[in-house]
């Protein structure tokens, strides 16, 4: 499907834009999944200056939508309506400040912040090397693995609200759960502050490489994202599934992994409406058999084909 065609008139409110704006833009290819519609505006930012001022001069009935590495969602096969943000460029900078701290853009990957603090000699960032997905998106819902999270290294994070203000948030301010924050929904981070501690190179590397042997072993590499339910407390969501009998389990072009029932994968020409109906009939299944009800971590975002 398409959308009707704004940009123009969004143009017309913001003469002074130096960022990209792109009607109908397709998402699938820089999705995890390879599946979901267009966006009915793709916004790229040059700045957080240029990200402001947009958002400060966009209609309130617009709606934006946040968009990383996409490597935690399911983008519906109908699309996005409104506006969805890509940050890139000037948000994927990397910089190494004193006291073993470094600053990364929201728009870089997860494995690109560890391996820069690997080489500057800061520990502490290792799990990030196990996270598929970007910044924004970790610090949006406290990703974490490998004994990591989030909250564990954030110091302080840039982001800019729905009506363009400029605004930071400490730690503290972030309301750090378990694959969650209660940040304000409107807020678009873009950059973080993140403290490490000393570290030789050596022993860094070798807990990175050791992380990525165990994803090898344990995660699938096919067309996918990371787990697909929260644990429930006290348990874990794969051995949940796997009880109720979904390893395998398919629905049109998806499945739930064989190597890892708590990832589903698309095993080629998947829909995105396939991936959605095949975890919600995993999540009956399971509360069927073991009565408790999963929670989803990936994110579905979009309308339906």
């Amino acid at each position: 499907m398409s959308f009707p065609d704004i940009v123009p008139d969004l143009k017309a409110k913001v003469p002074e834009l130096r960022g990209r704006l792109l009607a109908n833009a397709s998402l699938a290819e820089s999705a995890w999944f390879r599946v979901g519609g267009p966006a009915q505006v793709l916004f790229m930012p040059a700045d957080e200056q240029d990200l402001g001022y947009f958002l400060a001069h966009l209609p309130a009935d617009v709606p934006v939508t946040v968009l990383g590495a996409a490597s935690n969602i399911i983008i519906r096969d109908g699309g996005i309506a409104g506006v969805v943000v890509r940050l890139g460029g000037r948000f994927s900078e990397i910089k190494i400040e004193d006291g073993h701290r470094l600053r990364a853009g929201t728009g870089i990957l997860d494995g690109r912040v560890s391996r820069a603090a690997r080489d500057a000699g800061i520990a502490g960032l290792e799990f990030l090397s196990g996270i598929p997905g970007g910044i924004g998106g970790a610090l949006r819902m406290n990703a974490g693995a490998y004994g990591g999270e989030t909250k564990d290294i954030l110091i302080e994070t840039r982001g800019v609200d729905r009506a363009g203000n400029i605004r930071t948030f400490r730690n503290a301010d972030m309301g750090y759960t378990y694959r969650h924050s209660s940040a304000p929904d409107d807020v678009i981070f873009t950059e973080a502050l993140f403290q490490g501690r000393p570290g030789e190179i050596a022993s860094i590397t070798a807990a990175m490489d050791d992380i990525a042997k165990r994803r090898r072993e344990s995660q699938p590499p096919n067309k996918t994202c990371g787990s697909t339910f929260k644990n429930p407390p006290g348990g874990k969501a794969w051995q949940l599934i796997d009880a109720a009998g979904c390893r395998g389990l398919t629905v049109g072009g998806a499945q739930v992994s064989e190597l890892h029932c708590n990832f589903l994968i698309n095993l080629g020409g998947a829909t995105a409406t396939d991936i959605e109906t095949l975890g919600e009939t995993v999540r009956q299944r399971v509360k069927d058999k073991s009565s408790i009800e999963l929670e989803w971590e990936i994110k579905r975002i979009g309308v339906a084909g």
